[in-house]
């Protein structure tokens, strides 16, 4: 697949995303199910507890990721947090109460519809210190050394040069910055008819690397410390119900118990780096 064409893809995927309000890498309910209701229950399961869920606008919480970044990023009032791919907001409103007015945090994310619902939002939740910028997370927005803390939910999985992302973290952070990341890994290889598929790649599916090269990019990039926090089997209910999955059975032709394999080689990854301080 031509990396421009999983670009648009994936900008088109999740323009219609930010447009429906509808769950996309991580669908849990079949389809006719109130969309609200699908997003929380998909954070509950990840590990965002209610009070946070509860707590930011309504439409911030879009159900995308694969795990509570900033829940292990240890914020501190003042500090400033760039979100990677902060499609509606979610994550960025929960650092923001953790930086407090004096802190800042900036979201970037390549399409331009999750910008406007991003900042919309915003307005809606009356906050003062987070702004959010057009771009791609291959070629961030935002000047050298300026970032304490880097965050990004289920979205690196999606770039066709994320060792380039990471360069562009490491760019951007402070020495002795952190990164905290939640992603997708492979722990096998997929079937090709898996990883030829654009509706998969869309999907977080066949856009994800294997855990071993996923980690030695980030150390390859500059990072320090790499380390695994956790690790999580991909639920096969998400592959079972997930309306991608579902495209993608029919697509690929594999048979429900082959798709079952699959999710077991899928993992939910947190892993936390640093900046060398010099």
């Amino acid at each position: 697949m031509k990396e421009e064409t999983i670009r648009r893809a994936v900008r088109n995927r999740y323009a219609k995303v930010a447009k429906n309000n509808k769950s996309c890498c991580s669908g849990m309910s079949p389809c006719g199910v109130d969309e609200a209701e699908l997003s929380k229950n998909i954070s509950r399961r990840i590990g965002y507890s209610q009070k946070e869920i509860e707590s930011v606008p309504e439409g911030a919480n879009m159900g995308l990721g694969c795990g509570n970044p900033v829940a292990l990023a240890s914020l501190k009032k003042g500090e400033t947090v760039l979100d990677l791919g902060s499609g509606g907001g979610f994550d960025c409103f929960l650092a923001a109460r953790k930086v407090g007015e004096n802190g800042r945090v900036i979201g970037v994310d390549m399409t331009p519809e999750m910008v406007d619902k991003a900042r919309e939002n915003a307005k809606k939740g009356k906050y003062t210190n987070v702004e959010f910028r057009l771009g791609e997370i291959e070629n961030l927005p935002v000047a050298d050394n300026t970032v304490d803390v880097i965050i990004s939910n289920c979205v690196i999985n999606l770039s066709t040069n994320k060792g380039r992302v990471f360069q562009e973290a490491l760019r951007t952070l402070k020495p002795g910055g952190r990164l905290m990341v939640s992603d997708i890994v492979l722990l096998k290889k997929l079937p090709e008819a898996i990883r030829n598929s654009i509706r998969a790649y869309t999907g977080c599916l066949s856009g994800a690397e294997m855990k071993t090269e996923y980690l030695k990019m980030m150390e390859n990039a500059g990072f320090k410390e790499v380390t695994v926090i956790e690790e999580d089997q991909f639920p096969v209910e998400n592959m079972a119900n997930d309306p991608t999955a579902q495209v993608i059975v029919k697509n690929s032709k594999l048979p429900t118990k082959e798709i079952r394999k699959i999710a077991t080689t899928v993992a939910s990854v947190k892993v936390s780096a640093t900046k060398p301080k010099k």
